[in-house]
């Protein structure tokens, strides 16, 4: 097997007794666990370590493996810089999964290091293991912005590297679990917290890595969850793989998820092919679903659809409803892709002369034209998921108690600087966060007085 085994972990800094001065009895528990891992990867004796940090450098759209022959570190930041790491990196491996990822355009290589030494994601779990094991070189990988089905992606690419190249490796994916599990924690409470630790615990003590894939993204971000992507990675390393899985521990006493399980191989198996199972099923929902969308979606699509494939501007289909024809209208075309948006533009009223080619225009746009994304491309396009706002008339407001995150819209204004936000959308669920986000977007600081304007939409799928 490519990577003998895998193992989840936490990195609290606290667990040092350096750094928590006695504090760490807190959680023993979880010292103790580590322990124990600690010495199953003394008894594999790998040849190499990888571990995935969220705490490495992190982008949007590109997974950052660290460069050059090895790094240093320590926990200065903690006050503890007498505890120090000098690690060397296997480069050999490292090599090969860049080469992997180049080869089929994978947004994953040794570009962007800001910062060379190591985090405390990486330092924790070795921490643990050099006590125990001093052989074996590092590969640190950071996380991403991208989808979960790039990280799990990213795992296949590690596991396919690390056959290629014969290494015996272990795999340590690290990562908290919810920082928003008890009141008194340093992030607070948050409903999705606890529920985030049982699902996840239960998901990797069964070791159904196929189930990770389908976390709704803004439920993640409203537990706070730090180790997710990492876990999906490792999840991705043994893609078509039967394993074993052990649950060591779990605690929350800090506020703070702290788990640990363990993962060993056993053979082939076909029926775990989980990112291949879920794409096959995210396309036929998507299919489904885009059978039966309205005339405006079905618009949006076909010129998202043309532009990508033939980069040409749709002309406008002569058999559509009266009132996308007639009517005149500010319209925005959202794209989504496996959860995550893809692309969102519009306008606030209307450009062109008649609804139609306002949703063609603006679906061409969002597509191709949205600042924050590449453009899209044909292979995406099955996996898709589109919308369409048509936007009622703004109408000036006093107060934001006239605000209703659902129902309305917002516009922000100060001078020739306007935001808009949509309403109903997923993770904004206060009228104060609306706003803030508006003026962001606008780039109104804080300081700056605003105007308000709220509008209705009516939302087409």
């Amino acid at each position: 097997m490519p990577i003998t085994a895998a193992f989840m972990v936490p990195h609290p800094p606290l667990i040092i007794p350096e750094i928590g001065r006695g504090g760490e009895e807190e959680i023993k528990e979880t010292t103790r666990s580590y322990e124990q891992i600690a010495d199953a990867i003394a008894a594999l004796e790998p040849e190499t370590i990888i571990i995935t940090s969220p705490h490495s450098i992190m982008y949007a759209d590109y997974f950052h493996i660290s460069p050059g022959d090895g790094a240093k570190g320590s926990f200065k930041q903690f006050r503890a810089g007498q505890v120090r790491f000098s690690e060397s990196y296997d480069t050999g491996l490292r090599d090969r999964i860049v080469s992997l990822a180049d080869a089929e355009g994978f947004p994953a290589g040794t570009l962007g290091e800001r910062d060379p030494e190591l985090d405390h994601g990486t330092m924790v779990p070795l921490w643990f293991i050099r006590k125990k094991y001093a052989g074996g070189r590092i590969l640190r990988i950071g996380l991403s912005g991208l989808p979960l089905t790039d990280h799990y992606r990213l795992g296949q690419i590690i596991a396919q590297a690390a056959e290629e190249t014969g290494r015996r490796t272990v795999f340590v994916a690290s990562g908290d679990l919810s920082h928003k599990l008890q009141p008194y924690g340093p992030y607070g409470f948050a409903p999705e917290g606890p529920e985030y630790d049982r699902r996840i615990m239960d998901v990797c003590g069964r070791a159904a890595f196929g189930e990770l894939l389908e976390f709704d993204e803004t439920f993640c971000e409203k537990a706070a969850e730090c180790g997710h992507r990492s876990f999906v990675i490792m999840a991705g390393a043994f893609d078509g793989i039967r394993v074993r899985a052990s649950v060591f521990s779990h605690q929350d006493v800090t506020g703070v998820g702290y788990g640990i399980c363990s993962f060993y191989p056993e053979g082939k198996d076909e029926s775990r092919h989980f990112l291949e199972t879920y794409l096959e099923k995210q396309e036929k929902e998507l299919e489904e679903r885009a059978a039966k969308s309205d005339p405006y979606v079905r618009l949006a699509r076909a010129s998202v659809e043309s532009w990508v494939t033939r980069r040409k501007v749709l002309p406008v289909p002569e058999d559509l409803p009266p009132e996308l024809l007639t009517r005149r209208a500010g319209a925005f075309v959202s794209i989504h892709k496996n959860g995550q948006l893809r692309g969102c533009i519009g306008t606030i009223s209307a450009v062109e002369e008649c609804l139609a080619k306002e949703i063609v225009q603006n679906a061409v746009s969002a597509s191709s034209r949205d600042p924050r994304f590449s453009p899209i491309t044909a292979d995406e396009l099955k996996y898709l998921e589109i919308s369409v706002d048509v936007l009622g008339e703004a109408e000036p407001i006093d107060s934001p108690d006239q605000l209703d995150v659902k129902r309305y819209g917002v516009i922000v204004s100060h001078g020739r600087k306007r935001g808009l936000l949509l309403p109903d959308l997923d993770g904004v669920d206060t009228v104060e966060e609306q706003i803030r986000i508006a003026r962001q977007k606008a780039g109104i600081r804080e300081h700056e007085t605003y105007s308000l304007e709220r509008f209705e939409v009516v939302r087409h799928y």
